[in-house]
């Protein structure tokens, strides 16, 4: 199930303005001028933020988003043309043969069903060209980020061009194993509309992320920390054979 704030058209047309900073991007880009990538598969694409700095540098970019109301948002930015967006996610996908498959920011937590993670690995295997590489980021569970997801640390107000000041906050709500549940709420000055999302994600364990991929074919080429937030997340490049 997609979350409301990928879902809920009022909440996915807010989602860049929440969050406008995305240098955690970068690092992506950079792996994709790396790997000289000239095709790539972004698997979780949302607004589609990261298939459009890609397609503004020339590369052949494919967007898959289980979210159509966030697919909206992406479809109607300048350059969306350039874009081939596709609804639905990475086990049913069309024949491609991409250079490198991407799944930025929290996507791949947000798989939180262990065969669903396995089906989206083998979708990413099939879809890269052999020698292609893929490459996704999972917070590191040893640094335990949901204990500082509350309220009192995460309040905020922002004012959004056309819709007015959005409060937002986010609070836990459940611990198992490693799975953990949180809650964002957004609360609209306008008309007093209060909309919440629900999330799980789960915070996988290195040596298994290391065996999934081995057990789907891939070759883990490296383990890599995320520039922009040392110490906090693994950045898994593996390829194809």
């Amino acid at each position: 199930m997609t979350d409301a704030s990928f879902a809920d058209p009022r909440l996915a047309a807010i989602y860049d303005p929440l969050d406008p900073d995305r240098t955690d991007l970068d690092a992506y880009v950079r792996i994709a001028e790396e790997f000289g990538a000239r095709r790539v598969l972004d698997i979780g694409c949302g607004t589609g933020v990261f298939p459009l700095l890609l397609s503004d540098r020339g590369i052949e970019v494919v967007g898959v988003e289980p979210a159509g109301a966030s697919l909206d948002v992406a479809r109607a930015k300048p350059g969306a043309e350039r874009v081939r967006w596709i609804h639905g996610d990475a086990t049913a996908l069309p024949p491609l043969r991409v250079d490198l498959v991407t799944m930025t920011a929290n996507v791949a937590q947000a798989i939180a069903d262990p065969e669903a993670w396995r089906q989206t690995l083998r979708g990413a295997y099939e879809a890269l060209r052999p020698g292609g590489h893929l490459v996704f980021e999972t917070r590191d569970p040893a640094r335990r980020a949901w204990e500082e997801w509350n309220r009192a640390s995460s309040f905020g107000t922002t004012e959004v061009p056309g819709v007015g000041a959005v409060e937002t906050w986010v609070e836990l709500l459940g611990v198992d194993g490693p799975l953990v549940t949180f809650r964002w709420t957004y609360a609209f000055a306008s008309d007093g509309q209060v909309l919440t999302s629900d999330s799980t994600l789960r915070f996988h364990e290195r040596h298994e992320v290391e065996r999934d991929l081995a057990e789907l074919g891939f070759e883990l080429q490296e383990v890599r920390d995320a520039p922009d937030r040392p110490g906090r997340e693994l950045v898994f490049l593996a390829r194809r054979p």
